[in-house]
């Protein structure tokens, strides 16, 4: 029997859920390149859980989370953002985060969050929707350039303290 997924809107008890999920967000990023990305803390579940908990109640801020069978597997996290100047960007809707915890990837539910994070955006009237991955994730770039995002800039980065 296939297993439902459901995408809703963030609720206060998923908090600790999302915050594990954020988590392992930074852990793996902090894997890929230590230098670039923040390290880990020991209270890092209940900080990254508090925050998007916070995120989840401004108006412009979007927080989804992907269920099956009652389990919190996934969530998106994402804002609408005017003109931004740095990135040469005109109005649209940012997905800041996107994560399926490792035991529900490759089942579709990166897919429905990342189409349900669209359709917000949409409803809410960007005009676009923009994202980053981390190099190393290639699993993730293939889903979303199978969704149709295209790449559009290249972030490098280089240590200024002489110890690259």
């Amino acid at each position: 029997m296939a297993q439902s997924i459901t995408v809703r809107p963030f609720q206060p008890t998923d908090r600790a859920a999302v915050g594990r999920l954020g988590e392992m967000l930074v852990t793996e990023h902090h894997d890929f390149d230590p230098k670039r990305f923040i390290a880990p803390r020991p209270d890092m579940a209940e900080l990254y859980g508090r925050f998007l908990a916070s995120q989840s109640e401004h108006p412009d801020k979007l927080v989804l989370v992907a269920e099956r069978d009652g389990v919190v597997a996934g969530y998106a996290y994402a804002g609408a953002e005017g003109n931004d100047y740095m990135a040469l960007r005109g109005p649209a809707g940012v997905i800041y985060d996107l994560v399926v915890d490792p035991d529900h990837r490759r089942q579709g539910i990166g897919t429905a969050l990342l189409d349900a994070a669209q359709a917000a955006l949409a409803e809410r009237g960007e005009p676009r929707a923009v994202l980053s991955t981390a190099e190393r994730n290639v699993g993730a770039q293939r889903m979303f350039e199978k969704a149709g995002f295209r790449r559009t800039m290249i972030e490098m980065t280089r240590e200024l303290d002489g110890k690259d």
